[in-house]
């Protein structure tokens, strides 16, 4: 992103209130009619956050395992399969949520299938659906499953490369 691009971003953005501060543009979120990769941006940060603080419970000392491991975790591919493993977990709203969010157009990232990368999206599109709907116990329910499903299924790979 260059200079100017931020500057034009800041100026669309961040409007004077006339106090110093800023003026918001929403006073809420009606996340019915929000788009569904917005709902999937908040959900992949959530999992993010929630996956490093996870991940202090084995390590507290080396940052750079801990971003490369966190990084892998966090991953489309192994999203997809953490969603493939929970989904009877989910209600059918959740289910819901998940297929609006898979369906969303959006482009596949160089290391994960665009299938992964839809079952991905999906997946952070229910996570940030809870996390915007304040759903907050629930939300630690399904990221918790899916931390467990990945840990579960790569020390499978790992057995099984032995």
């Amino acid at each position: 992103m260059t200079f100017d691009h931020l500057q034009k971003l800041v100026a669309m953005m961040f409007l004077p209130d006339g106090t110093g501060g800023t003026c918001q543009r929403y006073t809420g979120v009606d996340v019915k009619t929000l788009n569904p990769l917005v709902a999937a941006y908040v959900g992949d940060a959530y999992f993010s956050l929630f996956v490093r603080g996870r991940l202090l419970s084995y390590e507290q000392s080396k940052v750079q395992v801990l971003n490369q491991f966190g990084a892998q975790i966090v991953s489309a591919v192994w999203q997809a399969r953490a969603y493939r493993d929970i989904e009877a977990l989910l209600t059918a709203e959740e289910q819901a949520v998940y297929r609006r969010g898979r369906n969303a157009k959006s482009h596949a990232p160089r290391k994960a299938t665009v299938a992964e990368y839809h079952m991905s999206t999906g997946f952070e599109a229910v996570l940030g659906t809870l996390y915007l709907t304040e759903q907050y116990d629930r939300l630690y329910e399904v990221a918790e499953a899916s931390f467990q499903s990945i840990a579960r299924q790569m020390m499978a790979e790992m057995k099984n490369k032995k």
